[in-house]
């Protein structure tokens, strides 16, 4: 059976570019993986570290990770594009010239059989009131037609700092367990309408945590900032998080709870 692919929270074009050249390759090694094992890849949120279009104007870079989009979607692979914090407004040019399909807020979607609701992460439940203001700012109809006038140099430096301050804004890298915000929400979500897999990133905590239900399970596909770039895959039966430098398994979806059990 064909697989299913996520990742999140790459952040292209945020380090030196020794360390970018090195990640390109890594994901260029995955998404070939992808080419030859699986049917659909979603990408959660802050895959490029800022994007701002324009009408007739890209930011320049990321030249190899995009022909490598489009060779997979070529390939009869669905690629979904879900925008995160960083990803401030995707405009039209995945959609029109790659294939890939962009959209903003949470997917609910049935895999084989398995119900997924997946989503970035940034500014859910209740409380963040700044950012969600923020966010509304950046993506607003007629702030974006302002923004337009700016020279593209102007515009993508823009784009640039408000990254920056994104970036501090983003929950410290620690776990705080139930307590969690996307972990609450998870459950809270869950009450309202069953699914079987809460896919997110944000947080840059590679994580697989069954929620109260007993049954679901809450995954954080994690970062490929740092040391070790991750990425989750579903087969159709289980879900796992993986290792992309050596695709080892990091967290498997541990068995399910005996009825009954103390």
């Amino acid at each position: 059976m064909k697989k299913t692919y996520f990742f999140s929270d790459v952040h292209f074009g945020l380090q030196e570019r020794r360390i970018e050249t090195a990640k390109v390759d890594l994901m260029l090694s995955l998404l070939d993986q992808i080419g030859r094992e699986g049917k659909k890849l979603f990408m959660v949120g802050d895959i490029l570290d800022y994007w701002m279009e324009y009408k007739h104007v890209v930011p320049k870079g990321h030249f190899r990770f995009f022909a490598a989009l489009d060779s997979l979607v070529r390939r009869g692979i669905e690629v979904v594009y879900l925008a995160g914090n960083h990803d401030f407004y995707l405009g039209k040019y995945f959609d029109d010239e790659l294939g890939v399909k962009t959209h903003y807020g949470a997917w609910q979607e049935t895999i084989d059989g398995k119900n997924f609701y997946i989503i970035h992460g940034d500014g859910v439940g209740p409380g963040d009131t700044g950012y969600k203001i923020f966010r509304s700012a950046v993506r607003n109809n007629f702030n974006l037609a302002w923004y337009r006038w700016f020279h593209p140099d102007l515009g993508v430096g823009v784009m640039d700092y408000l990254s920056k301050l994104s970036r501090k804004h983003t929950y410290a890298e620690k776990d705080y367990g139930e307590k969690e915000r996307l972990i609450v929400f998870a459950n809270e979500e869950l009450e309202k309408e069953p699914f079987d897999y809460f896919v997110c990133g944000h947080r840059h905590i590679v994580k697989l945590h069954r929620l109260k239900n007993g049954k679901s399970f809450y995954v954080n596909c994690g970062t490929w900032i740092g040391g070790m770039p991750t990425y989750a895959v579903f087969d159709g039966t289980e879900m796992k998080l993986m290792k992309a430098k050596t695709n080892d398994v990091l967290f498997a979806e541990p068995p399910s709870p005996l009825v009954g059990a103390m």
